[in-house]
């Protein structure tokens, strides 16, 4: 009776420690099966906005779709960077599968919080060799990789010359924190001059800034030019509405900016530089790559996105072909 007792407590114990540990189990697997991907973007303005965007389509085409077979964790700092530290170190003390940084300075703090460990996929960041951020764009060397976003300066300088041509001096305004807009201010300050126009250079320290610099610049140029710089996209509405008041127009480097109020433009699509991350980030993830040998990849589609509000305000008739080409693949705004 004693052995039959025993028997079946040590069955039942037995049964407790398997269903136990199959439990446990479950959870740690299902934990590892599900894969999370931690996004941090700088700041809220549309063309941030389109490459979150793309990164969360690119993923999904990549065969990870939010929600189903992957968990994304979306932080914004607003533009802080005692944020940007605290939500990028929060992903590394979560352990995220992965992590992507649109913006500069978002991608170098979560390159700092990864600590050459796990991967971080760059989404737009301008120049991401020249940031430290990659040993190259053709051998990353580490744990990060992903797209840059330098803009096509010379099809941008045909848009000064075909739409502007009486335009002789051109203002380019930059954000002196912003490491990626400073190093597109600098390449497009070179290849006006080289395109022979005369170029002022002004800088704000913050999006406060702008109203007041902006006062001072449009009453000395004959046209503005807005690279891709974050605190510039941020105040491109302030920066617009000055330059209109002076009748001064402004040409941005980037599509979302032109639907800010910028003229015109012809711009990398941002939605296709997040869509190209978000693809990479699924290779990683699968295993199919590595960050160490995968190239950064730049974007080089891009169209003509027209304001024709702007035009109107500005008493401008934008080009005929430019038109007809942003009607038929770019935007009109």
């Amino acid at each position: 009776m004693n052995k039959r007792l025993l028997t079946v407590t040590s069955f039942i114990a037995l049964f407790l420690v398997v269903a136990f540990f199959t439990t446990g189990n479950t959870n740690t697997s299902s934990k590892k099966g599900i894969p999370t991907v931690g996004i941090l973007q700088l700041v809220t303005h549309p063309a941030l906005d389109q490459i979150h965007q793309g990164v969360v389509a690119g993923l999904a085409a990549g065969g990870y779709t939010a929600g189903k077979n992957v968990k994304i964790d979306y932080q914004n700092a607003q533009a802080d960077q005692a944020n940007l530290k605290t939500m990028a170190q929060n992903f590394a003390n979560k352990n995220e599968n992965l992590t992507v940084g649109i913006a500069t300075p978002a991608a170098l703090s979560l390159a700092k919080a990864a600590d050459g460990k796990n991967p971080v996929i760059l989404a737009g960041i301008t120049n991401p060799s020249g940031s430290k951020l990659v040993k190259s764009d053709a051998h990353p060397g580490a744990n990060i990789t992903g797209v840059g976003g330098d803009s096509p300066y010379e099809k941008q300088i045909a848009v000064f010359k075909e739409v502007l041509p009486k335009a002789k001096t051109i203002g380019v305004i930059s954000t002196s924190s912003d490491a990626g807009g400073t190093y597109n201010a600098k390449k497009m300050t070179s290849a006006l001059k080289q395109a022979g126009y005369q170029v002022k250079n002004y800088t704000i320290a913050s999006t406060n800034d702008m109203q007041q610099v902006a006062t001072t610049m449009v009453s000395q140029v004959d046209a503005v030019y807005a690279p891709q710089d974050n605190g510039v996209a941020t105040a491109m509405k302030t920066l617009v509405a000055v330059a209109n008041q002076a009748h001064v127009a402004v040409i941005p480097a980037a599509d979302s900016m032109v639907k800010d109020g910028g003229l015109v433009t012809f711009s990398n699509s941002q939605y296709e530089i997040g869509y190209q991350a978000g693809r990479m980030a699924a290779q990683v993830l699968s295993g199919k790559k590595k960050t160490a040998t995968m190239p950064v990849y730049n974007v080089t589609k891009g169209n003509y996105v027209i304001n024709q509000q702007t035009a109107k305000t500005l008493g401008i008739t934008l080009p005929a072909d430019i038109v007809a080409k942003a009607e038929k693949a770019g935007e009109v705004f």
